[in-house]
């Protein structure tokens, strides 16, 4: 009998759930930018999940099934920015043995997106909550806001002048040297509008990118090198950048795309500071799509690098790219691509005048970042952060300065070359 009653209740324990199993909180994560607030609960096994809406439109939850409260989970609430646009304040309720519900109180009506992601390079099972503004900020709007108040600032920064290239022989001055302006030539059509320039600092957030022997991360130097970039384009006369990251959060790469698009930006710059399995690779090295292949094996290895991005940041893949289908069709049917690497060459002949030269050519392969059908798109390789003395090097503002002007220098002879076509909404009064 007591062999029976012994039976009978191993039976009956395994009918009851382990709750918790395989859904230890092992980290949470706040990521707070203008553009949206993203919540990354990770967990040692898949969480499940209910996002809900309540009649208040200033509250939300997402429920979470079959986990329980630990030190790390409590401590996502002192984790949201007291400055946070969106959020104003989190809470968790323990509802019952594994259940837990978080509970947001907002500062404005939102969209708000809930999606799991498998594991991941370093990472592991992940419940995201991506919170967007439910009116869409309009980023072209915003910068033409931000170039009115600098106008109504003074003192008006002064620009910053870029030496110019020796002519060829026989040839007419590219530039006029007139605090640095670009002299228009003859067969060229004036620019008589405001010209945007998109420069995206790669990585960011949960995505530090390369990390070199000292620890340097490729998202910190990109940062900066993308900020010292857009001061210089902002103090041309027409001239007006846009950074695609502000800070150091992750933004996915068709996002990275779309802003551009939304600002109108002639062209888009994409830095970068890579490493490579080799410590003594050095060099800067600039690269331009390819509808096909890669016009080498280390390009195909950094495009599959790079693109490896979202699986690290985290993307909800069930949400469609608008602009998959445009890009596919445009990029088989115009000159962008050639345009680009117009732009590439430009910039990579600046680039040899202060550092080596990975490569002494335009490489092309698939990056994602540079997909825009009607945007000339260049990404570049400032430097290799595996190898120690470029690492050195990289982490010196004057470095990052100097990699800034040798950037901008291209892109103006490109434009030089390549004046935009008028919009009438945009032009300069």
């Amino acid at each position: 009998m007591s062999s029976l009653w012994l039976l009978w209740l191993l039976m009956l324990l395994c009918l009851i759930p382990v709750v918790g199993v395989g859904a230890e909180i092992k980290a949470v994560r706040v990521f707070s930018a203008a553009e949206y607030t993203r919540i990354a609960i990770e967990a040692q096994g898949a969480i499940s999940f209910a996002l809900e809406a309540g009649e208040d439109s200033r509250r939300l939850s997402l429920l979470l099934d079959g986990t329980d409260l630990n030190a790390t989970l409590e401590s996502l609430p002192g984790r949201v920015p007291v400055t946070d646009p969106l959020i104003a304040r989190a809470e968790l309720e323990h509802l019952a043995p594994g259940r837990v519900r978080l509970l947001l109180s907002l500062r404005q009506e939102v969209r708000p997106h809930a999606f799991a992601l498998p594991p991941a390079a370093s990472f592991g099972h992940r419940l995201v909550l991506d919170v967007y503004p439910a009116a869409e900020p309009d980023p072209l709007q915003a910068l033409l806001e931000e170039l009115e108040r600098e106008e109504q600032a003074l003192p008006v920064a002064a620009p910053v002048t870029v030496a110019p290239r020796p002519a060829k022989a026989g040839a007419a001055s590219d530039f006029s040297g007139s605090a640095g302006k670009p002299a228009r030539r003859a067969d060229k059509p004036a620019i008589d509008r405001l010209v945007t320039v998109a420069i995206d600092a790669g990585h960011g957030g949960v995505d530090p990118g390369a990390v070199g022997p000292r620890g340097t991360q490729e998202k910190e130097v990109t940062l900066a090198i993308a900020r010292r970039l857009k001061a210089i384009v902002d103090a041309q006369p027409g001239m007006r950048a846009v950074l695609i990251r502000e800070g150091d959060y992750f933004v996915a790469l068709h996002e990275r795309v779309n802003k551009a698009r939304k600002v109108r930006a002639d062209l888009l710059v994409s830095i970068h500071a890579d490493a490579f399995v080799k410590p003594h690779a050095k060099g800067s090295s600039v690269y331009a799509l390819s509808p096909k292949g890669a016009t080498s094996a280390a390009a195909r290895w950094l495009a599959k690098k790079e693109n490896d991005a979202d699986l690290i940041g985290g993307v909800n893949l069930d949400v469609a790219d608008p602009y998959l289908k445009q890009t596919l069709l445009d990029l088989s049917q115009d000159g962008n691509i050639r345009h680009s690497v117009k732009l590439g060459q430009a910039v990579l002949a600046r680039l040899g005048e202060m550092n080596a030269l990975h490569k002494p050519r335009v490489e092309q392969a698939g990056f994602a970042v540079l997909k825009a059908p009607d945007i000339p798109s260049i990404l570049v390789e400032t430097a290799f952060l595996s190898n120690p003395g470029e690492e050195e090097k990289l982490k010196r503002s004057s470095y990052q300065q100097k990699m800034a002007q040798a950037i901008f220098a291209g892109i103006r002879e490109y434009f030089e070359e390549h004046p935009p076509q008028s919009r009438d909404k945009i032009a300069l009064q």
